[in-house]
Parts: structure tokens; C-alpha cells; sequence
């Protein structure tokens, strides 16, 4: 990780707290993207700066959010998360539950235009 974007250790436990308390739409997603099964690797609740983020493909720098109900009263907040992330180079991909539930092939689509692991 670039010296510039390790977290604080509050920040790293938070991460840690976060794992083990995934939300059902994390947990499905996780099973599609752990053990690189789409030839990424992605970390999950992982520490960057600040922020802790849902999926990371630290390769593809690229950042995959999983956002809920309580997103709705937290857009300013995601503004300025996204716009610091990608003054790092990290690109943000966000869905809500209802897609990572109801729509996962077309998720899983969406992250590999993304980041296809033939460039990652």
C-alpha cells in the first residue's frame, strides 16, 4: 500500500469490527469476488486513508461499495469520499443491496468492465 493511503489504526479497527458484522448484500457479494474467482483479487472492508472500503482490487484500483438504505441521508458524505479516493487513483463503483441481491450477474458484469482481469 502506498505510504500515503495507510490508515490510522482506529480506521484499521473499525475495518476489522466491519468484517465481522457484513450486511446480507455484502455477504452475497463476497462470495462472488472472494478467492479471486473473476481473476481479481479483492480484500474486503479494507483500510484506505480515512475510509474503509466495502471490496478493494488494490491491483485495479478499483473500489466496489455496497450501499444500503442508510446511504440515502449520506450522499454529501459519499461525494467527498469518491472525489478523495479518486485523487488517489481509485475508481468507485457503487451499488445499492437491491441490485447485489435481485441483479448479482449484472453486478458481477459491471466490475469486470471495470477491471477486466486480463488488465488487472
Amino acid at each position: 500500500m502506498e505510504v500515503g493511503l495507510r490508515a490510522p489504526d482506529f480506521i484499521r479497527d473499525r475495518a476489522k469490527t466491519l468484517r465481522r458484522a457484513m450486511t446480507q448484500p455484502e455477504r452475497t457479494l463476497w462470495a462472488m469476488l472472494r478467492r479471486d474467482q473473476l481473476g481479481l483479487h479483492f480484500r474486503r472492508q479494507h483500510p484506505v486513508g480515512p475510509y474503509v472500503l466495502d471490496f478493494y482490487c488494490a491491483k485495479a484500483k478499483l473500489c466496489v461499495e455496497v450501499d444500503g438504505p442508510s446511504h440515502a441521508d449520506r450522499l454529501e458524505y459519499d461525494q467527498r469520499r469518491t472525489v478523495w479516493l479518486a485523487t488517489e487513483g481509485i475508481r468507485v463503483l457503487r451499488f445499492t443491496d437491491d441490485e447485489v441481491e435481485q441483479r448479482p450477474a449484472v453486478v458481477i458484469a459491471a466490475i469486470l468492465r471495470a477491471a477486466p482481469p486480463s488488465t488487472a
